[in-house]
């Protein structure tokens, strides 16, 4: 029997991207996608505070590499991670199985409107994840209703666009000198909940203790060398070509390209990031 996915109807449009050629390509680049944000990985883990015997939840967990952690963190407790695309949840269990991660589960959600279990975790964990849902305020509720009193919640956002260099450099190449539309600073989208004092509203009105907001900074790792990165990238961000003559084509990807041999490193090709850690617990 086929399971209907409950989706919000203002996440409609999420739900079509993720579970569709967008989580795709997340689940295909598993492995780069993961090791853009590995130099967040400890900060993270360790804000989250996770104990041996724990309940946690992940939200927009991906291909499950926090929930994983999170499940290793939670030996004698377990780990259950929500996301939209079926694609990204195939690799994760995958993973998890390959791990022999009993305690690590995997659920298609959303996690705005998924009816968790009342009071039934003890941390709610999500990394760069919560900026996409159309109505934050609820999907917060939501969380606040699956978590103990006291549970805790943590979130890896970005900050500005500004203060992403990774986002600029490849935009602005991939524009080849269009003005693209700047979506509104509130609306779905990885830079959704870029404003702390928005964050902060938002989750003191769904029921959490005012956040503590740590401003970040790491290298963002998008292959190893300029090749490998520029296919990764244009894999991701490849739709801004599509409306460009031939032309006009060929300057962004020249010009994605110069960025891409101007941050290789010996390390990789490495970009500055800027994320807030958030950290809060329900009330």
């Amino acid at each position: 029997m086929t399971r209907t996915l409950r989706v919000a109807p203002s996440n409609a449009d999420q739900a079509r991207a993720w579970d569709g050629s967008e989580g795709e390509y997340w689940a295909q680049e598993a492995d780069q996608f993961d090791r853009a944000l590995r130099a967040y990985r400890t900060r993270f883990l360790d804000a989250a505070g996770i104990g041996p015997a724990e309940r946690v939840l992940d939200i927009g967990c991906g291909t499950g590499e926090t929930t994983r952690d999170a499940a290793r963190r939670a030996g004698a407790g377990h780990a259950v991670g929500l996301d939209l695309s079926a694609e990204m949840l195939s690799v994760a269990r995958q993973r998890a199985a390959a791990e022999q991660l009993s305690n690590a589960v995997f659920e298609q959600a959303d996690a705005q409107v998924h009816p968790l279990p009342e009071d039934e975790f003890d941390a709610a964990i999500s990394r760069t994840g919560t900026m996409f849902f159309a109505d934050p305020a609820a999907a917060f509720r939501n969380v606040a209703r699956g978590l103990r009193p006291g549970g805790r919640f943590v979130q890896l956002v970005w900050q500005v666009p500004q203060r992403n260099e990774w986002f600029t450099a490849f935009t602005t190449a991939l524009a080849a000198g269009r003005d693209l539309p700047t979506p509104p600073p509130d609306a779905p989208g990885p830079f959704a909940l870029a404003d702390p004092d928005r964050v902060s509203a938002l989750l003191t009105d769904a029921g959490f203790r005012a956040p503590h907001i740590e401003a970040l900074t790491a290298p963002m790792h998008f292959g190893a060398d300029p090749e490998t990165a520029q296919r990764f990238v244009t894999g991701l961000l490849g739709w801004l070509l599509t409306e460009l003559d031939e032309d006009a084509r060929a300057r962004a990807l020249a010009d994605l390209r110069a960025s891409l041999e101007a941050h290789r490193t010996p390390e990789g090709v490495l970009y500055p990031s800027a994320t807030w850690l958030v950290t809060t617990a329900r009330c």
